[in-house]
């Protein structure tokens, strides 16, 4: 790859840019095809390195949230490719001949890219993709506070982009920064792209050339008389605390009706928001402005630490610092934006009142930028009115104004972007989210949708002692099979576990082999055999018999034999929203029928679309997760559980519980999920012990772990997982831990950790509007047959009811009780922090996890601390 001089000096930019546009002008050529793989290749590369650029963002700038950057480089990668990866942005767009309406895509040439130091990596991300996807070539010119990191995620984006065929000197950034070299960049440049305060927007727009810019954003809310007050305030918390307030459309006040401001100001107040008092008003006041300008030191700070800078104590988890002021003019320091956890509020006697304050706000503050309202849905005409009233470009009902007003997170028509125009009002050449179609003048109107749930099972499930021959009949009679290739472990095959499905098989005359050089820890080594031997035998049916090792064994080799150019890399790799993923997993069955038969009442993994598989060359554990994983059968008989060693029982067992709480406290439990959840986790408490004591003497105990374990597994296979799984899949991984042992060490710390009514941050999903897993986990215990005289005391039952069924089944009360040393913990505790938190289990989970919390968690399960 070829070295290009460092930005430095008037003439080296100069130079660089000569090269720039001779590469462009070779990019203008490119097909569609080369562009989209170029697209890909580039937000693979970008989404793999989310976290390392967030440490450094947040390392070299001072401000912000390292877990929230995470987000924001996951969602400036992942959300742009999902939006543009099928836009068409070479030659004709779009063609009506009845209108005669016909689109054409041309690149704008050289784009000179601004970059902000409070989204140093995620916008730089962004635009990169944008220009690549547009055939522009992009030269970055980052703020001299976060250069490191702008310029690495740069380098990340274009090295990538080569790679895939792009050409070199496509993308640049200056090494050495300063407002000589980009105001130069900028009068040189074809268009500018602008991110940041109204200082630099002004500069763009001064030099003559196209530019897209972005001002400031003063967002203001309102609260109507008719809001869910609970979804009104946690949202305003969740959106405002976000990354300690940087997103610049997060709000920076709000205005409450007086026939509900007591109500909404002690749910503030509840939450864990600081409502300044006397002197303390002040003494903030002369913190957020100094000289008239919004104070630096305050920027992207906890509110914690705005307050000690002000001389005000407050307490450390204090999430907002909240003013209660009158004025809404310039000359109150609280009517500014703020770019941190702290925000001004205001009375109204009416709703017109409220609307005057809000657009005197908005006008003055943040012209043409955001304006959120909370309100019952049913208030059209006051929607209407509202909509009316703001000057702002965006407005967003009932919805977080951070992520709302980015896009596609609780609206999925409006675009996703991370420069936000503010039309003629704020002195910009746009008025909505900047995307592909701004390099390309292209336009679309958006419209709020609420996204679809679902619920997905194997076409068939059959269940019941003894039904294995009768649901195996169906290959032969009904589908008419020729060749099946059985799946499983040494164990169960020297053991006879396999004689009846060969003997099933010889009599519907279906050819048979069996693999069974599957481990207890699956891997790679072992699955390239499996599929090697599949893809000698051919077979149109798969049977994985077993535990979740060989269904998992046999998905992975499945895969293998139906796509042998699949990466799994590209198939392991995290998502936020699995609709929503970079990569498209393979389309499965095409070859071969899949038919899962467990031997164990644990994973439920014949009817999940789940599996893992570790390369044993590198230790590295890789999730597998898409519903192309399903098995299209699923036979649960008990007669294949009924010897299942103790150890087992306990550990799949308690598994089946976590499956279960996980299950129906994520934030996409359904009503279709939830009742699962529950049948499941009574099952555990009335059979689970049976079952341990009594073993094969109690076929009803063991039939109904089956059950438990398939009904779990039907539940956390479409509402997902939680932390607890990711700390248990860490824990297994550094410590060799059996699963069901590790989630059974963590499950009630977790269930304490998630029931907390004020947690640190709460879990981003549409349907999730504010925490309420405390309830949630009342209603299981309920369920369970324990009930206390309010929510907090029926968890703390429940928590000794789970307690109690550990015990009974063997379940020590510490990590260290497994023979794990201190040292040893200690030495990959951090690590396995990390990789908890960046599991993909994390993401369903009601409560997001900090690094931090996650830590003490994995330190009370190993000291034994009660939960």
């Amino acid at each position: 790859m070829q070295t290009f001089r460092p930005i430095d000096s008037v003439e080296a930019l100069q130079e660089r840019m000569t090269l720039m546009r001779k590469a462009q002008r070779e990019f203008a050529k490119f097909t569609q095809e080369q562009v989209d793989h170029i697209f890909f290749e580039a937000a693979m590369a970008a989404n793999k390195t989310r976290i390392p650029l967030a440490k450094m963002a947040v390392e070299e700038t001072g401000m912000g949230v390292m877990e929230d950057k995470v987000i924001k480089n996951h969602y400036a990668s992942e959300y742009i490719y999902h939006a543009y990866r099928n836009t068409k942005t070479v030659g004709v767009l779009e063609e009506d001949p009845a209108f005669g309406i016909k689109k054409i895509a041309e690149p704008i040439g050289l784009v000179a890219a601004v970059i902000p130091t409070t989204n140093p990596t995620s916008t730089a991300i962004f635009k990169a993709l944008l220009c690549l996807k547009t055939r522009n070539a992009i030269l970055i010119s980052p703020h001299p506070r976060a250069k490191k990191c702008t310029a690495e995620a740069a380098r990340i984006v274009y090295e990538a982009a080569v790679k895939a065929g792009a050409p070199e000197g496509i993308i640049g950034c200056i090494e050495f920064p300063s407002l000589e070299l980009t105001g130069e960049l900028m009068h040189e440049a074809d268009i500018i792209l602008a991110t940041g305060g109204p200082g630099m927007v002004h500069a763009a727009y001064s030099t003559g050339k196209p530019a897209l810019g972005v001002g400031a954003g003063n967002t203001p809310v309102i609260i109507d008389e008719t809001a869910d007050i609970k979804l009104a305030v946690s949202s305003i918390i969740h959106s405002k605390t976000f990354d300690n307030g940087m997103i610049c459309a997060s709000e920076q006040s709000v205005t409450v009706l007086d026939s509900i401001y007591d109500e909404v100001r002690a749910e503030f107040a509840r939450r864990g928001c600081y409502f300044l008092k006397g002197d303390e008003l002040d003494q903030v006041r002369h913190t957020i402005l100094i000289n008239g300008a919004l104070n630096a030191k305050i920027v992207g700070q906890s509110a914690h630490t705005i307050a000690a800078l002000a001389g005000v104590d407050v307490p450390e988890e204090t999430k907002i610092l909240i003013g209660e002021v009158e004025s809404v003019e310039l000359s109150e320091e609280f009517a500014h934006e703020k770019l941190s956890p702290v925000l001004a509020m205001y009375h109204a006697k009416d709703f017109d009142e409220a609307l005057d304050k809000a657009e005197k706000l908005v006008c003055d503050g943040g012209h043409g930028h955001t304006a959120s309202l909370y309100i019952h849905p049913a208030q059209k005409e006051k929607i209407m009115k509202h909509a009316e009233r703001m000057e702002a470009c965006r407005i967003v009902i009932n919805t977080p104004s951070s992520f709302g007003g980015i896009g596609d997170l609780y609206n999925f028509k409006m675009a996703p972007s991370l420069t936000l125009g503010c039309g003629t009002w704020g002195g910009n050449s746009v008025s909505e989210n900047v995307g592909v179609k701004h390099l390309l003048n292209v336009k679309t109107v958006a419209e709020r949708r609420e996204n679809m749930l679902w619920f997905r099972a194997p076409q068939k499930v059959y269940f019941k002692k003894g039904c294995m021959p009768v649901a195996l009949d169906e290959l032969g009679t009904v589908m008419g099979k020729k060749k099946c290739f059985i799946v499983t472990d040494t164990f169960l095959y020297k053991n006879g576990y396999v004689a009846p499905i060969e003997e099933k098989l010889d009599q519907l005359g279906i050819q048979h082999t069996c693999f069974y050089d599957v481990a207890p820890d699956p891997n790679l080594s072992s699955a390239l055999k499996g599929a090697q031997a599949m893809r000698l035998f051919e077979p149109d049916c798969i049977i994985a018999l077993g535990g979740g090792s060989a269904m998992d064994a046999g998905k992975i080799m499945w895969v293998m034999y139906e796509h042998p150019e699949v990466d799994f890399l590209d198939m392991a790799m995290r998502f936020m929203d699995i609709r929503k993923r970079v990569y498209t997993f393979p389309k499965m069955g095409e070859k071969a029928y899949f038919v899962a038969i467990p031997t164990s009442s644990g994973t439920g993994s014949e009817v999940t679309p789940f599996a893992v598989i570790t390369d044993d060359r590198t230790g590295t554990k890789y999730p597998l997760a898409d519903y192309e994983l399903l098995p299209n059968m699923a036979i649960v008989d008990a007669d294949n559980m009924m010897n299942q060693p103790r150890g087992l029982t306990s550990a799949s067992g308690v598994d089946v519980l976590t499956h279960g709480l996980e299950a129906y406290a994520s934030m996409m439990a359904t009503d279709y999920t939830d009742g699962l959840a529950l049948k499941s986790m009574k099952n555990v408490f009335d059979y689970l012990p049976r079952a341990y004591e009594y073993g094969a003497a109690d076929p009803e105990a063991r039939q109904k772990m089956a059950d438990a374990s398939c009904m779990a597994g039907m539940a956390f296979a479409n509402a997902f997982l939680g932390v607890c799984h990711s700390m248990a899949h860490k824990l297994g991984a550094y410590h060799h831990l059996p699963h069901g042992v590790a989630n059974a060490l963590m499950i009630c710390h977790v269930l304490r950790y998630n029931a907390a009514e004020v947690p640190a941050k709460m879990g981003t999903f549409p349907q999730y509007d504010h925490p309420h897993t405390l309830a949630r986990y009342a209603e299981c215990a309920r369920f369970c047959g324990v009930c206390g005289k309010d929510d907090e005391e029926t968890l703390d039952l429940f928590i000794d009811k789970i307690e109690e069924l550990k015990a009974k089944v063997g379940i020590k009360k510490s990590i260290a009780e497994y023979g794990i040393s201190e040292e040893t913990f200690m030495s990959t505790l951090d690590q396995m922090v990390e990789d908890a938190f960046d599991d993909q289990c994390t993401g369903a989970n009601p409560r997001y996890p900090l690094l931090k919390e996650i830590k003490a968690m994995y330190l009370k399960a190993y000291y034994g601390e009660k939960a």
